[in-house]
């Protein structure tokens, strides 16, 4: 097996390419892809024959498909189609059909379908309105569900919730399940979002509340409805920051949220009963960590400086959870996204 790293350089116009040794953690860079129009989110569906891209270029909202050789980790463009809005996130359900999409300022959630062969269609299944500040969309592991996290937008003009959806895996469809959205206990403003892999528990990184808020997951109705709120900063720390992505291994032991204005990543040991979070403390780390990822096996971290242009790698102690540094990598200016791919 490899695990390949496609890291998207927004301020540069590309793409990069890294191969994982999984035995040390370390990173050989491979190659680069050039893409005009300012690559942001990216997506890989579940079978790991194509990676989406989102481009966030003023006048040139896109989603780019690529083909991924499984042999070399190398891509190639299979086209894109134009959009209506900028997406901030995309994901892929978890049959491999439909590629979700989330719009901040445009205030939408958005459905592309796509045939085997990696082409969009060119119309959406579903432009959504939903509220300012739609930062993230994902199915739940039975493709039954589709989630939006909206943030809070200084606790005042967003809409400080999750919204919630029955997804249709035979249309792409979206319906708004009842509640129509799960609501923290403040103005925590979620942003992204990640499931326990053996729980019925959902957690948010939150924006403004600079939290993760943790929340039960009914199967049934597929309502969210939080139950245990943690800061991700220090005690008596004031200075600027806000919460950006939120990854939970996949023994389900620990979970990770970076600190952008503090400069750390955020621990949490999860019980593994009930799934409460208990902090681990914070690591230091680049300028800005916007982007950052585990490795399919959840050994190895990586956090993006979005302002210092490098990555820095760190090793999980197994036992505790604790981020052991490693090397950190020149990667370029603008990392938007970290994505790991296990062929």
């Amino acid at each position: 097996m490899a695990v390949y790293v496609y890291i998207s350089l927004q301020r540069e116009d590309r793409i990069s390419l890294y191969e994982l040794d999984s035995e040390t953690g370390g990173l050989a860079r491979r190659t680069e892809f050039p893409l005009s129009g300012m690559p942001a989110p990216l997506a890989v569906d579940p079978q790991r024959r194509f990676l989406f891209v989102g481009r966030r270029q003023p006048g040139d909202f896109g989603l780019t498909s690529y083909g991924i050789n499984h042999a070399t980790g190398r891509l190639t463009e299979i086209g894109g189609v134009s959009l209506e809005g900028d997406p901030v996130h995309i994901s892929v359900d978890r049959t491999g059909k439909y590629l979700l999409s989330a719009y901040y300022y445009q205030a939408r959630a958005g459905v592309h379908g796509f045939g085997d062969d990696g082409v969009l269609d060119g119309q959406p299944i579903e432009w959504r309105e939903t509220g300012i500040g739609a930062h993230y969309i994902q199915t739940d592991p039975s493709n039954r569900y589709a989630y939006v996290p909206h943030i809070a937008e200084g606790a005042h003009t967003g809409v400080n919730a999750i919204f919630q959806f029955r997804f249709d895996q035979l249309t792409g469809k979206l319906a708004a399940c009842e509640p129509d959205r799960a609501v923290p206990d403040g103005p925590e403003g979620p942003r992204h979002v990640c499931f326990h892999p053996n729980l019925d528990v959902v957690y948010s990184s939150n924006e403004q509340g600079c939290s993760v808020t943790a929340y039960r997951f009914d199967r049934s109705q597929g309502a969210l409805s939080p139950f245990q709120t943690v800061p991700t900063l220090p005690e008596g720390y004031d200075g600027p920051n806000s919460c950006s992505q939120i990854q939970i291994t996949p023994s389900g032991r620990f979970l990770y949220a970076p600190n952008r204005g503090h400069n750390s990543i955020a621990g949490f040991a999860v019980d593994a009963a009930d799934g409460r979070l208990t902090p681990l403390g914070q690591t230091a780390t680049e300028a800005v960590p916007r982007a950052f990822s585990l490795d399919p096996s959840g050994r190895f971290l990586y956090a993006a400086g979005l302002e210092s242009g490098r990555l820095a790698s760190y090793r999980v102690n197994a036992d505790s959870g604790a981020l052991e540094p490693l090397e950190v990598y020149p990667i370029g200016q603008g990392p938007m996204w970290v994505l790991m791919v296990e062929v």
